[in-house]
């Protein structure tokens, strides 16, 4: 019994059974230490494209052949103390291996993120056609609502010859009776003037 009161004394209710300390997770974890070395992406990303470009000039190529036309006239024609790389140039033919190794996989990164960055780009072109499309559909519709309304609008000209309409059926039907209410007025005018003589 002592025992056991000793042991929930240590380890109280909701405790766990081990003696671990509480991870918190309300923190961050921190940082595990690595034994491989660390190096920024995008830093050596952006080192490996300028690597690419410049191996991908003219430039490059004149002064790689001005090395090696160099490296070989001096181990020929250099004394034969002051050679480093004789006659079959082993050391020449190993340095032009070690720089194609380490160039072949710096121009396939500097093309990887050529890819990643043309990729990104057509997703935008993409997305901008799509929303092109969209307003132009819209604005089509819109023209469209436009026409069928201006179709039921009066315009000018179309006023003014339904005026001119009207104005010849007033005409037409005053043309009839014109005769009769000009006799009336004539006679209407000369009862005053009778009036006036009397």
């Amino acid at each position: 019994m002592a025992a056991e009161e000793r042991d929930r004394a240590r380890h109280p209710a909701g405790a766990t059974a081990t003696g671990r300390p509480r991870v918190r997770l309300d923190q961050p974890r921190k940082p595990r230490r690595s034994l491989l070395p660390t190096y920024d992406p995008e830093a050596f990303g952006k080192f490996s494209e300028r690597i690419a470009r410049f191996l991908g000039t003219g430039r490059f190529i004149v002064w790689m052949t001005g090395v090696i036309v160099v490296w070989l006239l001096w181990n020929v024609f250099a004394p034969r103390h002051l050679r480093f790389d004789p006659y079959p140039f082993i050391f020449l033919t190993l340095m032009l291996s070690l720089q194609a190794s380490y160039a072949a996989p710096l121009i396939l990164l500097a093309q990887n993120r050529q890819d990643d960055r043309d990729r990104v780009n057509l997703e935008q072109d993409r997305k901008q056609n799509e929303r092109s499309i969209a307003d132009t559909e819209y604005l089509t519709r819109e023209v469209a609502a436009l026409r069928v309304n201006l179709g039921e609008v009066a315009t000018r000209d179309w006023i003014r010859s339904e005026l001119q309409d009207l104005l010849k059926e007033i005409d037409g039907r005053s043309g009839g009776h014109s005769g009769g209410h000009s006799g009336g007025h004539y006679a209407a005018r000369s009862d005053e003037g009778d009036g006036r003589a009397r």
